[in-house]
């Protein structure tokens, strides 16, 4: 599923890009798994997004956790619990 994955502050500034396309495979099936995926990417997606780190995630502009459903061809977006305005 071709999935916007936008990211935030800290972690914008860790990758160096707002946002990415990828194609998700369809194995995955929650924002934690996504998240998973996303990290063995490079070193600089597990720096930013391992699980070592506490972030917020959202699909669609509504907040959610780990567990939440993915839905094909939606936004997940990636931010620190802190971010500026």
């Amino acid at each position: 599923m071709q999935t916007t994955i936008r990211y935030f502050a800290s972690v914008r500034e860790a990758l160096g890009t707002s946002s990415e396309i990828f194609d998700l495979p369809d194995t995955l099936r929650t924002l934690g798994e996504a998240r998973a995926w996303l990290a063995e990417r490079s070193d600089r997606h597990a720096a930013a997004l391992g699980t070592a780190r506490t972030l917020r995630m959202a699909c669609d502009h509504v907040m959610g956790d780990a567990e939440q459903p993915l839905l094909p061809g939606r936004e997940i977006a990636f931010f620190p619990p802190v971010t500026g305005g």
